[in-house]
């Protein structure tokens, strides 16, 4: 058998990202898809005021609010996305999350190969 690409989800049936993932009070919830040397992709879910401390990732990174608000901090300046919106964090850029309100957000980074 092939290895699992895509991971967590049921294959062949529609599904919401956003209903992969509950926001859980004062918690950062995440359920892995991929995680391949190439490509990591993963559904967050982050309750108010809670968040991922400045790091940096080793690829670029989309991130794509599902629901709430949420702050991507890139290099200092702050950007608050809303649902349906879209972030690009370039690769080795210091950055940080937080929810604004509860949200969800779907993060995929690319990493060169």
């Amino acid at each position: 058998m092939a290895e699992e690409l895509i991971k967590n989800v049921e294959k062949e049936q529609v599904f919401a990202l956003a209903g992969l993932v509950d926001v859980e009070e004062g918690q950062v919830v995440s359920r892995t898809l991929s995680q391949m040397p190439g490509c990591k992709i993963t559904v967050f879910a982050i309750d108010a005021d809670e968040g991922m401390a400045s790091h940096a990732a080793g690829g670029d990174a989309l991130v794509t609010v599902l629901e709430g608000t949420g702050e991507i901090t890139i290099n200092g300046a702050p950007h608050q996305l809303g649902a349906g919106e879209s972030i690009v964090i370039p690769a080795g850029a210091p950055h940080a999350v937080r929810g604004v309100t509860a949200f969800k957000m779907l993060l995929v980074v690319v990493l060169p190969a």
